[in-house]
This record gives structure tokens, sequence and C-alpha cells, in this order.
């Protein structure tokens, strides 16, 4: 049958509507081809940050801090920030003496005040439970620092500090005193100096103008940031604030509250210290990084009393700053900051 030219014109007219209509979400982005999916967020820009030839590094455009878009997964996110590394530096030691054992740091630290981290030792080279006497407690301490010492820190570059939150168990008050007896100086510090002195060791120079530090400790929390060219701390509960009978909610609410004075262009980045916030941290680092970045509160299933009551505080300071970016530095804590306080 032979189909005529007004024939062929019809057909070709279907067949190009059936076509515009097949085509047509390719055509207008259409989200059955652009859409992804990924359980890896990006780096946070502006946290790789290098020194210009001044050896002074540069100020930080504004990191973004932007969450997942809804509908994607978060398993791990990225903090790439790496520290300067000092120049002719000198090993320095320092000792937390706390309620339950000592924590320990040795860093190469220059005249620069950059230092690296050369050891840690988070509370288990000396339990208390077996210093009986002041005996067993003077030959304890001399084993211990013997260990230090083989590190390479010289007797007067060696520093003792007892926390705010240890200075009122009785156990810490006998190891202050034979520190004492054994010539060494021993530093109290407030929980404000431990706000402050958490800052400088944490808080990288590039975010230390728009970012702040929380250190969640067993006996209180710290909060700080730089203002105006100075550094500002409060004090908020701990993690063990349960032992004290205090409500869930009523801490919660008061961690709303103070966090709430955080002023807004500082709540780029929450840099986090502390027990929690470590037990937390462990659960998804990747491998030996030096920054961890902490999932959101309710991304984590507490598994025991004083872990719920981390949470609750952890929970309280991100909603009150609405910070979703809290960096868990494995390296740095308040006593370190203590050693870049003092003079060379």
């Amino acid at each position: 049958m032979k189909i005529k030219p007004l024939g062929i014109i019809v057909v070709l007219l279907i067949i190009g509507v059936l076509g515009y209509f097949a085509l047509k979400p390719r055509l207008t982005g259409g989200t059955a081809d652009t859409a992804t999916s990924s359980t890896t967020s990006p780096s946070i820009p502006g946290s790789n940050q290098t020194p210009d030839n001044t050896g002074e590094v540069p100020a930080a455009s504004t990191p973004s801090t932007t969450p997942p878009a809804a509908g994607t997964t978060e398993e791990t996110r990225a903090f790439s920030y790496t520290p300067e590394k000092p120049e002719n530096g000198t090993l320095r030691g320092v000792v937390e003496v706390g309620a339950t054992g000592f924590n320990s740091f040795v860093i190469n630290m220059d005249r620069q005040k950059r230092w690296e981290i050369v050891s840690k030792d988070f509370g288990e080279s000396l339990a208390y439970e077996g210093l009986a006497t002041t005996d067993d407690i003077r030959a304890g301490l001399k084993k211990y620092l013997s260990a230090m010492f083989d590190k390479g820190v010289a007797n007067r570059n060696m520093h003792f500090v007892i926390s705010s939150g240890a200075q009122k168990a009785p156990k810490t008050a006998i190891i202050s005193n034979e520190l004492k007896k054994m010539g060494y100086v021993v530093n109290n510090v407030t929980a404000e100096q431990e706000g402050k002195f958490g800052f400088s060791a944490t808080v990288p120079p590039a975010f230390a103008d728009n970012s702040f530090l929380v250190d969640i400790g067993s006996g209180n929390t710290k909060i700080s940031w730089q203002e105006n060219g100075r550094l500002q701390s409060i004090e908020l509960p701990g993690a063990k604030y349960y032992e004290k009978g205090t409500a869930d909610e009523q801490v919660y609410n008061q961690v709303k509250t103070l966090a709430a004075k955080v002023p807004q262009d500082k709540r780029n980045v929450g840099f986090i210290l502390g027990g929690v916030p470590f037990t937390l941290a462990k659960q998804h680092r990747q491998g030996e990084e030096r920054y961890t970045v902490l999932k959101a509160p309710e991304a984590y299933k507490a598994a025991d009393k004083k872990m719920a009551s981390g949470l609750t505080i952890y929970k309280g300071l991100a909603e009150a700053t609405g910070t979703d970016t809290f960096v868990f530095d494995w390296d740095a804590n308040f006593t370190i900051g203590f050693l870049l306080s003092l003079n060379q």
C-alpha cells in the first residue's frame, strides 16, 4: 500500500512527540539521573591553611559547615587542617594530676609556640589504687617520672598541673604534697583557666576568630572563645552531674542557656575535648588522624550513665549554638595550653 505524503508527516509528528516526552526528564535536569548519594562529605573548606613566607598562617576564609542535604547519609566527615611543625624546638613535659590517675604529655615546642606531640598517656601509667601510703606514692612518682625523663625531657622542663575538678579529691592533695617535697612546682588551675588553656592548644590560628572550644570534663564543662583579642570562658556542668542527683532536663536547659552566650560569629566550628567526646570519636576514627569530626548527638547510643550525661551536654551545645561541625583533637589538652602560656 502506498502511503500518502500527508500520512508520512503525521507519523513523523507522532514519533517526535513521543521522543520529546521520553527525553524530557534528562533535558530538564530530572532527579532520576542527577540525584547522588554520598557517605563521605568533603573536607571542610578553609581548614588546610598553609603558612606564607613570613611564617605566619594567613587569615582563614570562612569554612563551610553546610550540613548534608536531605536524603543523604553521613558516615564520616574530614577535617584536613595540618598544623605547622616546630623548628629547633625543645622537649617539654606536663602531667595532669587527676582524681583517678595521671594524664601526661611530652611535646616539642619552639619559640613561636608551634608544637607537636611526642608522646601522650591518658591515665594508664599510674593507677592510684595501689598507692596506699606516702612511701608508695613517692616510689610510684619516681618510677613514673623516670619514664618521662627517658623520653628526653629535662628536669627543669617538667611541669605539674591539677585540674579544677581534681583539686577536691583527697588523694590528689597527698600526691601534690609529695611532688612539692621532691622539689616540683604544682600548679592549681581554675575552670576559667582550663577553658582558655584548652582554646590556645586546640583551636588552630586559622579558626581562632570564628570558632569556639568546648571541653566536657567529668566535674565541669568549659566553653571558650576569642573576642576582641581576649579569651572568654564560661563553666557548665560536667558529665558526672548525675552523681549529685541533678536531672538531665535541668542540665540540658542550663547548657542551652549558657552556650547561647557564644557570639554568633564564633560558632563556625566547635572544637571539642574531654572524656565523653574521646569515647564518641573513637567509634569512627579513621586510622591515626589527628582530628575526627563527631556525628550529631542523636547518632550515638549511650553505653553507660556518664556517656548518656555527656550526650545530654553535647546535644544542648549543638542546639544552642546551631553548630553542626564538632571536631575532636586527639593530641590537644588544656595542660598543653598551660605549657604554651609559659615564658620561654
